[in-house]
């Protein structure tokens, strides 16, 4: 690769907040100038009075290693012969005091394994890839089943002397485990490099620089390689808000605030002891957008889940109660988001925003924040404040099951059951249940049924799938050893049906967005908390009837109130004793009659089981079959008579 100076063009863009590719321009770049081979370093340090290049190849002392200044751009650059790959280095600045500042490559591609904190010399390019097809057929999530496996791949799994399996490891056990739950996407915590274990990767010192911990770049461009191959998405967690404070960081990188707000009010965060980007600057954006599209660019990811950004879109100095909007953070996200659009439209962008700001999900063009989804952290908090209640209390808490119902469709949401709620005292999914034993794994099999016909997207965090009991231990894998246990393999059989079901059903996703795909059929009885409601496809008559019985009792022809003079098939009921239930279900097809209930022209008698959900749908009578099939061989005779 030959690399030349930064054009007058290159840096005006940067300067400006448009540079959006400005990972070919800065950090350490392997290349050839006047036919030597070497490595050009390029750093943006404003304040700096002088920057020098030291590492293993100069005893870590930088005289004979000095960066040129650009005019008075702020830009430092230059060439070092001999310097190769797997070089260590670090940027060694001299602040305006004359004080000696130590910094990793905010653009460096790869990093010292921690406690080591020093960048690496590394060449991104030289991997192949095979997910062409994957690339060519990806298509808008909007109207498809769209289920996220939330996974910290350094708690996931590890190996028995406590070590973390490598990218290319992982790969091996994650894909097929993916496959075999049925989960569309994996979304993985933060991914670029870090000091701090415990800080799950959201405190990163190293943006570009997919963490060592699991190996190399390369080795983490395999495991998304061999997931699209495997026909699943890979979606990033992103942190374009905050940064870690450590000293080798962007923290006062060259003495004074430059990644950061220049007052203190809006530069520190408290509550994580972390660094507000500031977003009002143009090198910051050129910095945070370009980051957004190299992940797309050279590790094809397929989509961010952009952390915290209640904490951008409000000035953290905001008073309880008065909220302050930060016009500089709003401003951005419209910004990355329209070029994440104008880069790859398919790349989906998810808020995790907790605030009724509105349009987060609209176009820039429409006035809103761009984004493809937001977290619906409302749903989220209410269902599980239901839920934890006593079972004879809920009536008392009705609204929290149908209030979402109320503005489900203002945004286009993605239900999250993530890692933020089971650490911290939060309890595991199951241990969150009341209850004895049973009553715990039928009340989590009604709450994962709830999540999957409710209007919305889906995401589970890891061990959510086969019943974790204790809360997410970081430094630890999964309690694997809960699937020795009968009732945990009940609930992992249970998931896997249940997301068959729900790729299988067109009215549970299709139309996800729109009222039109939404319909109560009793929302109104408190005293026996069942609630009982319509999914609907695009095309007529495609829909499924849900039921939910959030109390242990069982009630026997129980009417429903349906739409259509049909027989119905009962296609999942949470309470089969494969699942590990009761056994209550509806075995054989209910008949629709006559006879308006519900508001419904006509119903249908079921059992409602125990702590159960049933989900039914109508059964196509044979004479429509018929005709259908009839079509269809008419329309195939044609269309082969006008071939021939």
């Amino acid at each position: 690769m030959i690399l030349t100076l930064p054009t007058s063009h290159d840096i005006h863009l940067f300067h400006e907040g448009n540079l959006f590719k400005s990972y070919q321009l800065f950090g350490a770049h392997l290349t050839l100038q006047n036919g030597v081979e070497g490595t050009q370093f390029t750093v943006w340090a404003p304040h700096a009075a002088k920057v020098n290049i030291v590492g293993n190849f100069n005893q870590w002392e930088g005289e004979h290693h000095p960066l040129d200044k650009i005019n008075n751009e702020g830009i430092w650059t230059n060439f070092f012969p001999g310097l190769v790959e797997g070089d260590i280095y670090k940027y060694e600045i001299t602040t305006d005091r004359g004080d000696i500042l130590l910094k990793s490559d905010p653009f460096a591609f790869y990093s010292e394994i921690r406690p080591a904190t020093a960048s690496v010399i590394y060449n991104l390019e030289g991997y192949k890839w095979n997910d062409r097809a994957w690339q060519r057929n990806k298509r808008s999530t909007h109207d498809k089943p769209l289920n996220i496996y939330e996974v910290h791949l350094g708690s996931w799994k590890v190996k028995t002397d406590g070590t973390y399996y490598s990218y290319e490891e992982l790969s091996e056990l994650l894909i097929p485990y993916v496959l075999e739950h049925g989960f569309t996407h994996i979304e993985l915590l933060p991914l670029v490099e870090h000091p701090l274990d415990k800080s799950w990767g959201y405190q990163g010192t190293g943006y570009y620089s997919a963490t060592s911990r699991y190996g190399t770049p390369h080795g983490l461009m395999y495991l998304i390689d061999q997931c699209h191959q495997n026909g699943i998405g890979v979606i990033m967690d992103w942190v374009p808000g905050h940064f870690c404070k450590d000293s080798h960081g962007l923290y006062l990188f060259d003495g004074k605030p430059t990644y950061e707000y220049s007052f203190s009010h809006d530069r520190e965060n408290k509550v994580w002891g972390t660094a507000n980007f500031d977003l009002s600057k143009p090198e910051v954006q050129s910095f945070l957008i370009s980051n957004a599209l190299f992940w797309i660019d050279y590790f094809h990811i397929d989509g961010f889940r952009v952390d915290a950004v209640a904490n951008m879109i409000y000035w953290p100095t905001s008073h309880e109660g008065e909220q302050r909007s930060n016009p500089f953070a709003i401003e951005f996200l419209k910004k990355l988001n329209s070029a994440i659009r104008e880069f790859d439209q398919s790349v989906l962008m998810i808020a995790e925003d907790s605030t009724v700001w509105p349009k987060v999900t609209s176009s820039v063009s429409e006035g809103g924040l761009g984004f493809s989804y937001k977290w619906n952290m409302g749903w989220m908090n209410d269902i599980l404040t239901y839920m934890q209640a006593s079972p004879y209390e809920r009536k008392n808490l009705h609204n929290k099951v149908t209030f979402s119902l109320l503005y489900a469709f203002s945004e286009k949401f993605i239900l999250p059951f993530s890692h933020d709620e089971v650490v911290h005292g939060k309890r595991s999914m199951l241990d969150k249940m009341p209850g004895d034993y049973w009553d715990k794994f039928a009340q989590l099999r009604l709450l994962y049924g709830y999540l999957i016909t409710h209007p919305g997207k889906k995401l589970l965090f890891m061990g959510g799938e086969f019943g974790q009991f204790s809360e997410w231990k970081d430094d630890s894998e999964l309690d694997w050893n809960l699937d020795d246990f009968r009732m945990h393999q009940h609930i992992r059989a249970y998931v896997k049906e249940l997301f068959k079901v729900y790729k299988k059903q067109r009215s549970l996703y299709e139309l996800d967005n729109s009222d039109e795909g939404f319909e109560w059929i009793d929302v109104n009885n408190y005293d026996q908390s069942i609630f009982s409601f319509i999914r609907k496809g695009k095309k007529e008559n495609d829909l499924t009837v849900t039921v939910c019985n959030f109390t242990p009792e069982t009630y026997h022809e129980y009417k429903v109130g349906v739409p259509l003079l049909s027989s119905y098939k009962e296609v999942l009921n949470s309470d089969d004793i494969a699942f590990g239930g009761s056994g209550q279900i509806n075995k054989g097809n209910l008949i629709g009659e006559e006879g308006p209930y519900h508001g419904k022209p006509y119903h249908i008698k079921m059992t409602i089981p125990p702590f159960g959900i049933s989900i039914v749908r109508p059964i196509k009578r044979r004479g429509e079959k018929n005709n259908d099939d009839q079509k269809k061989v008419r329309r195939n005779a044609i269309g082969r008579g006008k071939g021939e």
